[in-house]
């Protein structure tokens, strides 16, 4: 049995709900990550799916679907934001999954995780920017703002201070020893989140430009969607969700300002969108089993 069977796709059942696959037609993984979802909406119906991953690390994945599906299942290597330019063609339904994904938090040396001595890194493409390059370049108010922004760190402040007293003494170049800085401001509490949660996830966010790439992924996705396409999220913190919650009511006719990820709606902007869901939480049994499907919502919507 292939490792990824340990992985679990967050909530797959509402996912495969949400999205209704139907023979002879194309749906998108946008976030094809350890391919759990991709499988299931091949195995759901005889259907076509295109693949989309900035992780050079998923090939091996990609291959193994390859073969197991042959002509019905296209991966292409890049990141979902640019959407639009990967996938040409007109779809039935898209599904993104946002955030790290459990292989990326496994493996150590990708420097995601708090909890696992590893260079300081938090790259899904493995190019450009480090985490490490952040905590040690930016000005200190810079850092500040960036953990408050991206992680609503109350405390983002006195752990940017902290942080830039230690990388004068030696560069913070592992996810450990800044950690363990983070714990000189917010103390550890048992049965509590980690408090090197909102920094890390504030790195990473900004690292990997992840709500900029969320907005231009959405906007891609629902131009490629046909009428009736069906455009399926799940997130895993707030600011995701407002901006995919805005995202569709913007697109459903409720003109709104949603975050400065998104452009400002126009007057006589297009109805994309008819029947937007509302949050859907997972259920018991998932939580039960999975632990990282905790902070995870759904909501999808469907094409005019």
């Amino acid at each position: 049995m292939s490792d990824y069977s340990k992985h679990f796709p967050v909530m797959l059942p509402e996912v495969l709900d949400a999205l209704a696959p139907k023979d002879g037609e194309i749906y998108v993984d946008a976030t094809f990550g350890n391919g759990g979802y991709s499988e299931a909406i091949l195995s759901a119906a005889d259907c076509k799916v295109i693949a989309l991953d900035r992780d050079p690390g998923v090939r091996e994945r990609a291959e193994e679907l390859k073969a197991a599906f042959g002509a019905r299942f296209d991966f292409r290597a890049g990141c979902f934001g640019n959407f639009a330019k990967l996938v040409s063609e007109t779809v039935n339904g898209a599904v993104f999954d946002i955030g790290v994904s459990s292989m990326q938090l496994d493996e150590a040396q990708r420097g995601f995780s708090f909890s696992k001595e590893a260079p300081l890194d938090m790259r899904m493409s493995q190019t450009g920017a480090s985490a490490a390059d952040l905590v040690n370049s930016l000005e200190e108010k810079e850092l500040a703002d960036l953990i408050y922004q991206f992680g609503e760190e109350r405390n983002s402040r006195a752990i940017a201070r902290k942080i830039a007293e230690a990388r004068a003494q030696a560069p913070i170049e592992t996810t450990t020893r800044l950690a363990e800085i983070i714990y000189q401001v917010n103390k550890k509490k048992h049965d509590q989140i980690d408090p090197a949660t909102r920094t890390f996830q504030a790195l990473r966010i900004a690292v990997n430009d992840e709500l900029g790439e969320l907005a231009k992924g959405l906007e891609g996705a629902a131009a490629r969607l046909s009428s009736g396409g069906r455009l399926v999220v799940v997130d895993f913190h707030s600011l995701e969700d407002r901006l995919v919650k805005n995202f569709f009511k913007q697109k459903s006719g409720k003109n709104i300002s949603v975050s400065r990820y998104m452009p400002l709606p126009s007057v006589q902007q297009d109805i994309l969108f008819k029947d937007c869901s509302k949050a859907i939480l997972p259920s018991k049994e998932e939580l039960d089993k999975n632990k990282r499907s905790r902070s995870a919502k759904l909501r999808y919507a469907i094409r005019c």
